[in-house]
């Protein structure tokens, strides 16, 4: 019996990852690890779950002193199902990533390092999603662990409410140098896809999925800002999709009559 924080760890980029190595080694600092992640990367699966398919566990020997499961479901599976299946307490605390790539803006929707995250914090978790913008395989995440460690700890420390979550985004300044951490919003910003048309060598078509992102937002008080000009974006975010402010203009178009 440990008197440690417990800490979940799981990502999308697959247990393998350079990303969850680095954030596994700095949670063993601040409690004992529990790892549950993809066997394979599983990036843009959003909040989806596996129902047509079997998912297995398999226990992995990867880190030292840490109990490692890789698991052939989506991000969020892997934290379902430790928690049905693993788990004998619940986590003081759930961490995803470190993402290969950012999570700022409008991704939050699409990534499966934040869903994996906001599945732990509908469980009643403390969650954190960490990501830092490169998306390179052999991305330097040295430079960021002391900061992924400082957000861990200050969360394990304090409270959250249920419902709410963090999504950290750390960027990549071209001088290296990080200036700081900001509270922030989402900015509101989008994908622009472009479906390019193709044909297959049996002449059949198909399409591959391209874009840019739009960054509708001008304000300096958001993620997209904070990250342009060399800081880490915090960004509490709920799962609570309801927009209360505008209920009561929708209940005005007299839809109950």
């Amino acid at each position: 019996m440990t008197n440690r924080p417990l800490i979940l760890v799981s990502n999308d980029d697959g247990i393998t990852s350079p990303g969850i190595t680095a954030l596994i080694e700095e949670m063993k600092t601040l409690g004992e690890v529990i790892v549950v992640a993809p066997d394979k990367p599983q990036s843009a699966m959003g909040h989806a779950i596996t129902i047509n398919e079997p998912i297995r566990l398999m226990k992995v020997d990867l880190h030292e002193g840490v109990e490692a499961w890789q698991c052939t479901g989506t991000p969020v599976d892997c934290v379902k199902i430790a928690i049905d299946k693993l788990l004998t307490r619940k986590p003081d605390l759930m961490v995803s990533g470190i993402n290969h790539g950012s999570n700022s803006s409008i991704n939050v929707i699409y990534s499966g390092t934040m869903s994996a995250a906001v599945e732990a914090a509908i469980d009643g978790m403390k969650s954190i999603g960490f990501s830092l913008s490169d998306y390179s395989w052999d991305a330097d995440f040295s430079p960021v662990r002391p900061i992924v460690r400082k957000i861990a700890k200050a969360t394990l420390e304090n409270d959250l409410p249920y419902g709410t979550l963090l999504n950290v985004n750390i960027p990549k300044p071209d001088d290296g140098n990080i200036k700081g951490i900001r509270v922030c919003r989402q900015a509101v910003a989008k994908w622009k896809e472009d479906f390019d048309q193709r044909t297959d060598p049996f002449g059949r078509t198909y399409y591959w999925m391209t874009g840019k992102f739009v960054n509708m937002d001008h304000g300096q008080d958001t993620d997209e800002w904070a990250l342009s000009n060399g800081y880490v974006s915090v960004v509490p975010t709920m799962f609570d999709l309801t927009d209360h402010q505008r209920m009561g203009t929708v209940n005005q178009w007299g839809l109950d009559e």
